[in-house]
Order: C-alpha cells, then structure tokens, then sequence
C-alpha cells in the first residue's frame, strides 16, 4: 500500500501514471474497467418476507407448531387451533416491531453520489463522481463535497469538514506539504476524503482511491461485512428452548414406551403424548417475552430513546461497557469560549459573567469585542429576535459571537460606530485575521485575530486596564507560558490585538492592498481559549455508571491531551501516558489489543477500523458493549457492538445501524435505558418463573396419571385454555412491574447466566415438590372415591381445571418479587395486574358455566363445595410460596 500523504507531488504523479494535464479519455475507459466505479459495496437487505419468516426461527415456536401438527393429525383440530393463534399472536408482534428496512448503506451511498469536477485531456469538464478513476485531478470548490479520496496539489486556503470521519467538527485546513510517516488519519493534511464537505478556499488534487478503497468505502465495507451477533437473551432462549424441547421429548418416548407396555389403545397413547406435551411446553412464553420486549421499548421512549431492535431492549440490562465517544456524546459538540486572559488577569466565562463589568476587567471585554468585531460568522434572525444557537460560521468564530451574546455586546452597534472598510482573511500560512474599520472623528482601526505566536512577534505594546504599555520580550515569554498553559488543558487559544492608525499608506478602494505595511507595532490585548465543554449531566451519568459496575470508555479522533482532558472532568482519571493512540493500535495485534482494552479506558486519535477493534477485542473478553456515536465514521462500530447508541444529533447512517437512538442528546438517558433493560430482564425471568411453575403442575398430574394408570388429570384443551387464556392476561401485565429499587446497584447481568438461575430453580422445584406432589395426592384419592363423592371424571377434571386457573391467578401476586414477601408489595403499582387478574377470573368462571365452552372444555358447573376447596388451595399455594421464598431464596437476608 502506497502511503501518498508521505509522497511529494511529483512522487505521486509518477505512481499514478498521471500528470497535470489529467488522464486521457481512453486511459480513464481503461481505468474505469480495472478499478470499477466510484461507488459503495451493495449490501442485501432483508425482506418483509425474510422478516416475517424469522420470527418462526424459535426453537419454542419450533415444538408449538410440531404440537400443533400432531394435533390436526390426531384430528385434535381444537388444540391445535389454540396452538396456531399463540403462535400468530407472538409473529405478529414480532413483525411489526422489527420490520424497519436497513438503510445504512443507501445513506452511505448518498453522502458520495454527486457530479464531479475533472481535468481531462487539458480541459476541466463535469462528469457523475462514480465515473472517477485514480489519476484524475480533481477541482475542489467551496460548497462541493470530496468526490473521492486525494491527493492535493494545490490549495489555495482550502478548509474542510471531517466529522463525518474523525468526529471532531473543526475544519481542517489542507496543505501540499509531506506528512510524516506513521501520521493519523485525521493528521494527513495533504489528503482530502471522499464525501467531506468543503467550506473554505479552492484547490486542485489528484485522485489516489475511489469506491471501496476510500476512507468511505471502507466504512461502507465494515458495515457490510459486520455481522451481528446474537443478543444474550437469544442465546438464553435458544439453551431454553432445546433443553424444554429435550424434556418433551423424553417424557414423550416414555409415555408411548409406557402405553405400548400397559397394552393401551394407539390413539390414547398419542393423545396422552400430545397432552403432556402441551402441558410441558409454555405457550404464552413466547408471547409474553415479545410482549415484555415491546412494552419495555415504549418504557425506555419515555426517557426519550428509541430502540430499534426488540431484542435490544433486554440487552441494554446486560450491558458491562460503554464505550463514548467524546465530541457531541460527553461533550456539546460545540466550541465555547472557557477563558480569557487579558491586563494581568484570567477568568473564566462563568465567573466572568458574575463580576461587575468595570472592576478592572476591561481589557477582558477589550478582547472579546475584538473576537466578535474582527469575525465573519452571521447571528441567524427569527420571529423572535435573534437566536443564539443559530450562529452561522466557523466554530471559533460562533463561539466569539455567543459569548458575545451573554456579556450583552452587540456586534451591529460597535460595526456602526467603527464600520468595516477593509479585511485580510485568515489563512493557513499567515494563522491571522485582519479587519480595517474607519473611525467616527478621523482615522481608522486595525483589528486582528490569530495564533499567539503570530501576534505577539508584531506586537509592542499591551493593553491593561484602559493603558497602552509597552511590552519587553519578558513580558511576551510570559503570555507565551499562559499560552502553553491553556494547550496543555487541552484547550484552543487565539490571540487578539489592534492597532490605530490615523491614516493609511494605500487608498481604500485600492485592488492591491499592502497589509504588511500596517500589520506591525500591534497593541496586544489578550488570549481567548475555546473547549467543546463536558455536557452538564455527563459526569454524573459516568458516575452512575460505575456504581452499576459498568466500566466507561472514552473513543475519540481527537488528541490524546484534549481527550485526557475531557475524560478526567467526566470523572474518567488517568495519565497521559496511560492513553493509547491509534499509532499503537496500528502496531498490535489482536491478542495483545485484547490485553490492551482490560486496563486502558482512553483511546484517542483513532480511525473507524480502530474503534471497530477494540469493540470486536471487547467483546472478545465477554463484554456486552455499548457504543455510542454520532457520526459516519462510527457506523461500523455502532453496529459491531452488543448496543449501538446513537444521539438524536447524528447522521442518518448511524441511526440505521444503531440499536438505540437518544431523541435527548442527554447522555443520561442511555443509563436511564439500561435501568429499563435490567428491569425487562427481571421481568421476563418472573413470567417464565410463573408459566414454568405452572407447566410443572400440570406435568406432575398428568405423568403421575399415566404412572397410575388412572385418566388423564387435564384433557389438552383445559392446559391450553389454563396456559393461554388463564395465564396470558396476568403473565402479560408483567411486562408493567417497575423493578427493585436498587436495580441500579447491582451488577451488570453476566451474559454467561442461564435464563432460569437458581433462585428461580429453588421456587419452581421446591413448589413441585410441595405443592404439585400433594395436588396429584388429591387427584388420586378423589378418583377412587368417584361413586362416594357422586362426581364423574369431568367434573373432577373440571375441579382440577379451576384448582390450577384459580393457583395461577392468586401466586401471580407473589411471584411480583423474589425478594419481598407478599403483604409488603405495592399492589397498587401494577394496575394492568389487577385488571388482568378479575379478567382471568371471569374467563375461567365462562370456560366453567357457559354452555358455549362446556363441550370444548368438557366441564360442568361446580358446587359451592368444591369452590370452598379450590380457594383453600390457593390460600395454602400462596403459604407456600412465601415459605419457600423466606427459606431458600435469600430472603432473610434482604433488608426490608
């Protein structure tokens, strides 16, 4: 690879067979056909129908339609009816929720499809930028954006904008000169990248990569060929799902074993298999976690966030790393004003703005009003007057403006005392500004502004307290320290200065200024320096973060110095040397980078493939990452981590392939959003303890019939009425719990923990031996004793059929916290509970009593009697359940 920022203009003609006359019209043809088009790599993108036919990619959505088949085998078309709607219900949320079409890379390709200025055979001519081949000179204007990556070999002030890059939104200024090998991206001053704007100045350069091969197209590449890995609540559901879908199956080839050897009938044999794999499966599991997903996601667009993903809503509880990245994430995004130093003094803006004006700060204001006077940048008007976050301009210059706006100077009333008559613009050889202003009685005013060094060699006196001074070059090594005091806080400084002149040594409307010949014995009056400032809730939100044992991590294209800086008022401390630069990233490999990412928090200067390292390294160490961006260049990482976080701010191709994207460019609300997705994961883990206790009942009394030898305690159609229609409303409102408390100070949930962890293990065994053993106790010794109690078996399926609907709805109300017993838990919070717990009830009391259900369900109206016993069940259920949470859960050790 030929490194063309450390090659002289000559070196990189002769590399690319060009010269400045620009390639021929057949060469290009030729070149055209070797290096293909100038445009990006062409991503597939997923179909609504490929959507819709991967919400069936579930193993639990699997073994619900082999149910459901085997039903309407058997001509068991009820079951298997009921089976068929849980699993529309569940595709249906799911395709909605997720049917956004991917548009990253149709943005990518936007941002560089344009027309293309070019020079061939000797003459300028405009053709489509995808037309481009290495070799062209390119002609760049202001207003343009890069059609490709270049070379340059002239440039006359050229400015550019390379956030969409590096991040970092002061222009660059370009320059023919050699870049030093090894230098940064954002350090090749001598190249200019496809898709970036130009907003200064002209310049000619010649073309060194087009398509793929750009900057850009790289991107575009790391989008395409970055896969997404499957969430951890994926690969939960997944170990979930085959283990349930292994204990079907076993219990299924010992039921048919166990009827082959009692010698019963082959159709009674199937059904019984068919009920136990209904009872063993959970069908509202599926269901209630897209229902909790859902739910959730809208919780966490109150804080002002949409997820993107479903799925991603429960990972954001998972999440063990933040990776941020600096400008317009922790920062503003912003240039402001931080400090001033003038006549002896420094102050900070803040504390400037709480000072009296005329206590011996006048030549602090002296030098802010030279920053807005000697500036180009336009206060955009409204309805309203004018609108201060609407300044038009370099962001220097708009910082001037603003802080001008807060000390109360108005800019139109100094110009209409001192006019503008003349102006030299700054440059990137002279680093100065120069604005020439008539005065009202005689005379005119030269005020300028630039880089310290410049000013202060032209300067011979200096300003202090409304004196002129002469100054020495003690006095100028001491502005010079200040200076270098303000870089090492890794702030931008200029120095302002002025001069009068009682008249001028050309004509005003001359075309051929001498500004040498007054640009000398300047006044100096003081440094201004400028930070994009740490955004207000960023430190507390850090804070917060490591107390939830979440490790934050600074990702900047910015100087090590300043993102030192910036980290260490966020709340992120460590050394200069400590911070690692993409330099070294590019000298490790990926084992080593992966020992780097365990104890660096600070990574500056660095490219799009290297943020995209040390996500991949990251996760590599088994973190879940989140990546939070805003511009192009952070797309291949956003998209690489667990969680990409976008601000609201950010380009339309890092919200495409974002996971979350912030409506509030807030920082805490990604800490809000992971509080909401540690509690969508608690929340799913109570509705699988809930359904799973539930199975285990039901598969308790129908293996132990089997075992017995006696009927089946449950026919198919009541677990499924019992597993949907009883459960689903109560299961459903679970999604509305609010979570514990302290969720924020407990650590992130291990991606390695199974979906169903002990304490969860603990309740639904020790109820199953509790509980479930004695219910099929009851089963039985009411069986033998049909003819004295005068029942029939459905009346007593039809009692063991409420027994269960009615244990379901009342334990719902325990199972709201694992840790809390039953009468200290606001009952009141969850008023989707309550509603579903009385709508339940009245379904089970219809599915009882009304003739319509009766020979679906095969019950019968039960008596007073048998409805005293049910209630007395459930009151024991609940006894028990609270003893086993007390016991074995850790309850006792929680204080209350």
């Amino acid at each position: 690879m030929i490194n063309f920022y450390n090659l002289g203009r000559r070196q990189a003609f002769k590399e690319l067979k060009s010269s400045i006359s620009g390639l021929t019209g057949k060469e290009a043809e030729k070149r055209l056909a070797k290096f293909g088009p100038n445009s990006l790599a062409e991503a597939k993108t997923v179909s609504r129908w490929q959507i819709l036919i991967s919400q069936f990619a579930n193993p639990l959505i699997f073994i619900l339609l082999l149910a459901g088949l085997i039903s309407i085998i058997m001509r068991e078309y009820t079951d298997a009816e009921v089976i068929l709607v849980a699993v529309l219900i569940n595709t249906i949320i799911g395709y909605f929720q997720e049917n956004k079409a991917n548009q990253s890379l149709s943005e990518l390709k936007k941002a560089v499809e344009h027309r293309a200025l070019v020079r061939r055979d000797g003459f300028e001519t405009e053709i489509d930028s995808a037309q481009l081949v290495p070799g062209d000179i390119i002609i760049l204007q202001s207003g343009q954006k890069v059609p490709a990556d270049a070379r340059m070999i002239e440039s006359i002030d050229l400015q550019l904008n390379e956030a969409m890059l590096t991040g970092e939104s002061v222009p660059v200024w370009k320059t023919v000169k050699i870049m030093p090998i090894g230098a940064a991206l954002a350090d090749r001053k001598n190249i200019v990248y496809a898709a970036t704007e130009i907003v200064g100045g002209t310049g000619r350069a010649i073309v060194i990569a087009t398509g793929v091969q750009t900057e850009i197209g790289k991107i575009s590449a790391m989008v395409v060929e970055t896969k997404e890995a499957a969430t951890p609540l994926q690969i939960r559901l997944i170990k979930f799902s085959r283990l349930l879908g292994l204990i079907v199956g076993i219990i299924s080839v010992l039921i048919v074993v166990l009827g082959i050897i009692q010698q019963r009938n082959l159709f009674d044999i199937f059904i019984t298999a068919i009920a136990v794999a209904v009872a063993a499966i959970p069908e509202g599991l599926a269901v209630a976690v897209t229902v909790i997903l859902a739910v959730g996601m809208k919780q966490i667009l109150k804080q002002k966030a949409l997820t993107r993903k479903l799925l991603a809503a429960e990972t954001l509880g998972s999440i063990t790393v933040i990776c941020a990245d600096k400008t317009g994430t922790l920062t503003e995004g912003k240039m402001r004003v931080a400090h001033i130093f003038a006549g002896g003094r420094e102050l900070a803006l803040e504390d400037f703005l709480e000072q009296d004006k005329g206590n011996n700060l006048t030549a602090i204001v002296r030098a802010l009003e030279i920053g807005i006077i000697c500036n180009n940048s336009i206060i955009e008007n409204s309805e309203s007057g004018l609108n201060r976050e609407k300044i038009i301009g370099q962001p220097t210059e708009a910082a001037l403006l603003s802080a001008g706006l807060d000390l109360g100077l108005d800019r139109d009333k100094l110009l209409a005392k001192e006019p503008r008559v003349g102006e030299l613009p700054f440059n990137s050889n002279n680093k100065f500004m120069i604005t020439l202003h008539s005065l009202a009685k005689s005379g005119y005013v030269l005020y300028e502004k630039g880089a310290p060094e410049k000013l202060l060699a032209k300067s011979s006196s200096i300003y202090i307290n409304n004196s002129v001074l002469a100054t020495n070059q003690a006095e100028k090594n001491l502005l010079l320290k200040k200076y270098e005091e303000f870089t090492a806080q890794g702030l931008r400084v200029i120095a302002v200065a002025y001069r009068e002149l009682k008249e001028l040594p050309w004509s005003i409307d001359s075309d051929h200024k001498d500004w040498d010949a007054i640009d000398s014995d300047l006044i100096f009056v003081g440094l201004i320096a400028f930070k994009d400032p740490l955004r207000a809730e960023s430190r507390s939100a850090i804070s917060e973060c490591k107390r939830a044992g979440i490790r934050p991590i600074i990702i900047t294209g910015d100087h090590k110095l300043t993102a030192q800086v910036i980290a260490a008022e966020a709340g992120i401390h460590c050394d200069i040397k400590d911070v690692i630069t993409g330099e070294i990233l590019d000298g490790v490999d990926d084992l080593e980078l992966r020992a780097l990412v365990k104890k660096h928090n600070i990574f500056a200067r660095v490219s799009p493939h290297h943020k995209l390292r040390i996500v991949e390294a990251l996760r590599a160490n088994g973190e879940v990452v989140a990546m939070t961006g805003d511009g192009l260049n952070d797309s291949p990482a956003l998209k690489a981590a667990n969680i990409g976080v976008c601000l609201g701010s950010g380009t339309e191709v890092a919200k495409e392939t974002s996971d979350l994207v912030l409506l509030d460019n807030n920082f805490q609300v990604i800490v809000s959003a992971i509080e909401e997705g540690r509690v969508i994961f608690q929340n799913i883990r109570k509705s699988i303890t809930y359904l799973i206790s539930d199975c285990f009942s039901e598969i308790t009394l129908i293996t132990g019939s089997i075992f017995f030898g006696i009927p089946l305690a449950l026919l198919p159609t009541q677990i499924l009425w019992i597993n949907i229609i009883n459960d689903g409303f109560p299961n459903f409102s679970l999604a509305f719990e609010k979570g514990d408390k302290n969720i924020m100070e407990q650590l992130p949930i291990s991606p390695k923990e199974p979906l169903v962890n002990s304490e969860m293990k603990v309740i639904i065994v020790w109820l199953g031996l509790f509980r479930d053993l004695a219910l099929l106790a009851i089963f039985i010794y009411f069986y033998h004793h049909l003819d004295i109690l005068g029942w029939d078996i459905n009346y007593l399926r039809t009692l063991f059929f409420a027994i269960l609907g009615i244990k379901s709805l009342t334990s719902i109300f325990s199972l709201r916290s694992f840790t809390l017993p039953i009468w200290k838990i606001n009952h009141g919070s969850n008023l989707y509970l309550l509603g579903a717990f009385f709508t339940s009830l009245i379904l089970l009391i219809l599915g009882i009593y009304l003739p319509l259900f009766q020979p679906i369900l095969q019950t019968q109206a039960l008596g007073s009697g048998s409805w005293l016993l049910i209630l007395s069940i459930a009151f024991i259920n609940i006894l028990v359940m609270e003893f086993i949470k007390y016991f074995f859960t850790g309850q006792r050790h929680v204080k209350q």
